[in-house]
């Protein structure tokens, strides 16, 4: 680590782009909303940077058949040698990238880092209509047959299994938890009125994020559509980290420049329903606060923050771990339901929008970032002065505290009859607002999770998992073999 001005890492340039044409089929693809994005990020930064550019980080798209890599070298003139596109599309990468550009500068590497993404996902849906493929795509395949087999595919079906067991744990009833989520999502809405790079500019009261309705159908449990990510969009979003010597040998003039403090990330399996509980995981405590730790920061000190929100039950672990209150905004670019869901590139705009607010007032901004399905973590956190050391090049992996700080992971089966407690359930419902299934999580006295259906015409099962007259968690229910399924129901 060194405090030379050549190997102290700060941005320098942001840009996003929402690419809404009269006719949505026109619609610019990934790479070319990645090199719009870069573009505006490299006027921001005054010009130049995209040219010099020594290592371009890519964050996947799932929206088109393309060779993204090729299609940007073409598109920017950045030699394809220098372009690396991560492994997949996750939540937690553009942090994760941020870092890694952190740590390049840092050890002398490189003098300009840009990171880019885009996800075309609503002209795509038009070009590819009636021919087959989704979003979901990736996650059926890598699916296990289990999960398959009782419907646990997508994040929609999967992180309602956290905000039920969350909500009685943290003494809440259901109509408790509902509110905050709807608080939550409530400010979101007003900060994405004003958010440059948002999607959806609707500031909507509690009230209506919470009341399902034709227009705020029910997903899953007790998420409505206004509750989740909003994927139907087209978008991009680019960063340019450089030095601090290189920032101001170019001219850039100190208030424009945003450094970044020490990341800290840690991860769960990748296979969902590997948890050894469901109110919590033990790395994302580990990230946030490795986080805080590194930089000697409390949620006290900071102006801003980003805290992931692909589903309420993120941000509402994420905000207790940070000690951040419910009545203030989680989000500087209006969260994945109204600043828009671009799949694995979210953060990035985080980013940008963090830095531009930064320019302007506080002097403090956290971005958490989340992945999979609750299963990566990466915290980092930007500043407006630069840190007393410089923390770079930084080993920003805790892996190892996460995993000492892990119960064991109970095994999962679909072999057992009879009665044991339920661990946590939700409902899927289809689009005319009927419930299409239940999937319920007991465990027995053996120990072991217990994974079963809930048939939609058991309508009291049904009653008494949604109706919020008891808490479901914790209750018993018989689980029975119906040809292929076992089956849940309330006793």
């Amino acid at each position: 680590m060194s405090n030379s001005p050549e190997r102290i890492p700060v941005i320098v340039g942001v840009g996003e782009v929402n690419d809404r044409p009269d006719d949505s089929e026109d619609g610019l693809d990934s790479a070319g909303l990645m090199a719009a994005a870069l573009a505006r990020a490299d006027k921001d930064a005054g010009g130049g940077w995209i040219a010099d550019c020594d290592v371009l980080h890519v964050i996947p798209q799932i929206s088109w058949d393309m060779d993204v890599p090729v299609a940007l070298a073409g598109l920017t003139g950045i030699d394809l040698a220098k372009i690396a596109e991560a492994p997949i599309a996750s939540g937690d990468s553009p942090v994760r990238l941020l870092n890694d550009a952190a740590n390049a500068i840092g050890e002398g590497r490189a003098k300009v880092v840009a990171i880019t993404g885009g996800e075309a996902l609503r002209t795509a849906a038009r070009r590819k209509a009636g021919k087959g493929g989704t979003i979901f795509t990736k996650s059926l395949e890598l699916a296990t047959d289990l999960r398959r087999k009782y419907g646990l595919i997508n994040p929609g079906e999967i992180y309602p299994l956290y905000e039920n067991a969350l909500r009685p744990a943290l003494g809440q009833s259901l109509a408790e938890g509902q509110a905050e989520s709807a608080l939550i999502w409530s400010k979101m809405s007003e900060v994405a009125e004003s958010a440059e790079g948002a999607w959806l500019k609707m500031p909507l009261n509690p009230g209506e994020i919470a009341e399902v309705s034709a227009s705020n159908r029910p997903i899953a449990f007790p998420y409505s559509k206004l509750m989740v990510a909003n994927s139907s969009v087209n978008q991009g979003a680019a960063v340019i980290v450089t030095s601090l010597a290189e920032a101001l040998a170019r001219g850039i003039p100190e208030e424009r420049l945003v450094y970044i403090g020490a990341g800290a990330a840690a991860h769960e399996s990748d296979e969902p329903l590997e948890r050894a509980e469901w109110t919590s995981t033990p790395s994302m405590p580990v990230s946030i606060g490795k986080a805080l730790e590194l930089n000697d920061l409390s949620g006290d000190d900071f102006d801003h923050v980003e805290l992931y929100s692909c589903f309420p039950c993120v941000p509402k672990l994420a905000r207790r771990i940070l000690g951040w209150p419910a009545d203030r905004p989680v989000t500087v670019h209006g969260g994945l339901t109204f600043g828009g869901g671009p799949i694995g590139n979210y953060m990035t705009h985080a980013i940008a929008a963090m830095v531009r607010l930064l320019r302007k007032q506080g002097r403090y901004g956290f971005l958490f970032a989340n992945g999979g399905h609750c299963s990566h973590n990466h915290s980092i956190v930007l500043m407006r002065e630069p840190p007393q050391e410089n923390p770079f090049p930084q080993d920003y992996h805790y892996q190892e505290e996460a995993d000492a700080a892990r119960r064991s992971i109970p095994p999962l089966t679909d072999q057992y009859e009879g009665k044991a407690k339920l661990e946590t359930y939700t409902l899927v419902y289809g689009r005319n607002g009927e419930p299409e299934y239940g999937v319920v999580l007991s465990r027995n006295a053996l120990g072991e999770r217990v994974i079963a259906r809930v048939s939609p015409d058991d309508a009291r099962s049904i009653a008494f998992l949604t109706d919020g007259r008891a808490e479901p968690v914790g209750h018993q229910g018989t689980h029975r073999r119906d040809g292929d399924l076992l089956v849940w129901s309330v006793d």
